[in-house]
């Protein structure tokens, strides 16, 4: 036995720490002087124990996991009498003197597990995240976290699994590429566990306490530079990795995964369509402006009273020219084609989003194109999504539509085209060359591979939340 175990022993089997791993009567009124000094002094060697048995979980799980270097140091450590076993906020550690003892000693496996939880708790944020159903994500996390270390072919975490948990990843790796919490989150909603099933996988997974995170009391405002802080820490994880760190990144299973999913760039759908907007003048009232031959005229007639009349046309960024091409190959789910086109649409029949005269193409192409709907106001955008319907499920070559596109252009089709938005799952053979307009090539988030998208393409990808509204 260590000397860390022998010291823990004889501290956490006392009989006197009964309450919260501290000494009983830890009080002024409690007991005279010597015994408060007693007490106090058994508290520091409790705390001085439980720093000393996170410190070699840390370092254990440094040497085995070397891109992990930050994170695993940008943890403080404070013994709280509440918490159990332990938890973090993302800057301290909070630990039960007693209940990581009686870890430790079970088998330090199980403390370097736990540390590690944690830490990747502030990787992917779960901290600062917040969310409509606190029981489902507080188990998603937990799960995505602890499906990371099993997949983990190291042996500071390496550990025997049980039925429970080797037939939820199944189920779970059967539906989704990369388990993140937020998949996870859907995926357990969907499932409709009765309260033992929720039970059952919530006393399996549970790790650590997540009562320092953003989401568990609505009162406590969000912390943008935490989220920041992890955010850089994790970004530099997912380049040392891919890099100076890669051979040792093969042991880790889903990590690096998980990492490039986590910090894609995010954008806000309605944002992005507006990179395609061009300026126009709209005859409307524009109080932000007014008209200077007024303004002078009234200077020159009265001497100090200025004319002040406001503008009957404004400059507005709209949306006026673009094409939208769907995948309509055997890869791409006509449910994933109709909610983008439908969330496409939400956005265009907003009247600050388009003018009252647009020219936008809805094409259709698998290997070839199969129809093309020139849509030209609101009122036919809202009749095609009555009616639409999937053409094609051959095979994906993104080729032809934008030959397609350049066609059309040559014949006077578009007077100012500013960009395409290909929607598909990426498998498919792309264009050499770059078009002369912008070209985005959008992704769902549930479908999405790692693909390789031509330097001169945007790619995007959309999550639950950027269509739907919610997670």
């Amino acid at each position: 036995m260590t000397e860390i175990q022998n010291r823990s022993k004889h501290y956490t089997d006392n009989k006197r720490f009964v309450k919260g791993g501290f000494p009983e009567g830890d009080s002024v009124e409690s007991g005279s002087g010597s015994e408060d000094s007693r007490d106090r002094e058994a508290a520091r060697i409790l705390d001085s124990i439980g720093r000393q048995i996170l410190r070699t979980a840390r370092d254990e799980l440094y040497f085995s996991m070397r891109f992990l270097d930050v994170a695993l140091s940008s943890l403080g450590y404070e013994m709280e009498p509440e918490i159990s076993p332990a938890g973090t906020d993302g800057r301290n550690i909070y630990f039960h003197p007693r209940q990581l003892g009686g870890l430790y000693k079970e088998n330090r496996i199980l403390v370097n597990r736990l540390y590690l939880h944690m830490v990747l708790h502030c990787i992917f944020r779960h901290i600062t995240k917040r969310t409509d159903d606190l029981r489902y994500w507080n188990l998603s996390c937990d799960i995505a976290a602890e499906h990371i270390i099993d997949g983990c072919d190291l042996r500071p975490v390496r550990f025997s699994r049980s039925l429970l948990r080797r037939e939820t990843y199944r189920k779970l790796e059967a539906e989704q590429h990369v388990l993140n919490a937020e998949r996870v989150f859907r995926i357990l909603r969907g499932w409709e566990l009765s309260e033992k099933e929720l039970a059952a996988l919530e006393e399996e997974f549970r790790v650590d306490d997540h009562r320092y995170w953003e989401d568990q009391d609505p009162k406590r405002k969000p912390d943008p530079d935490m989220n920041r802080k992890w955010q850089e820490i994790s970004e530099k994880m997912e380049t040392d990795m891919e890099t100076f760190s890669k051979e040792a990144a093969e042991h880790d299973g889903e990590l690096l995964g998980e990492l490039k999913v986590e910090n894609r760039e995010r954008y806000d759908y309605r944002e992005f369509l507006r990179k395609f907007s061009v300026i126009h003048e709209e005859m409307q009232v524009d109080p932000d402006t007014f008209d200077y031959g007024f303004y002078s005229y009234g200077l020159s007639l009265y001497g100090n009273m200025p004319l002040i009349e406001p503008q009957e046309t404004r400059e507005v960024r709209k949306i006026a020219e673009f094409v939208i091409v769907i995948d309509t190959s055997m890869s791409c789910s006509g449910e994933l084609v109709r909610r983008f086109l439908e969330e496409t649409y939400s956005v265009l029949r907003e009247r600050e989003s388009y003018f009252r005269k647009v020219n936008v193409h809805i094409i259709q192409c698998d290997e070839k194109v199969h129809s093309d709907v020139k849509i030209t106001s609101g009122e036919e955008l809202k009749k095609y999504m009555e009616h639409f319907q999937l053409y094609g499920q051959g095979g994906t070559d993104f080729r032809p539509a934008f030959a397609y596109v350049e066609q059309l252009r040559q014949k006077g089709e578009f007077d100012d085209l500013k960009g395409l938005i290909y929607f598909t799952d990426g498998y498919g053979i792309y264009p050499e060359r770059m078009p002369g307009y912008r070209t985005a090539f959008v992704f769902f988030e549930d479908d999405y591979r790692d693909v390789d998208v031509p330097a001169w393409a945007i790619r995007l990808i959309l999550r639950e939340k950027d269509i739907s509204g919610g997670r």
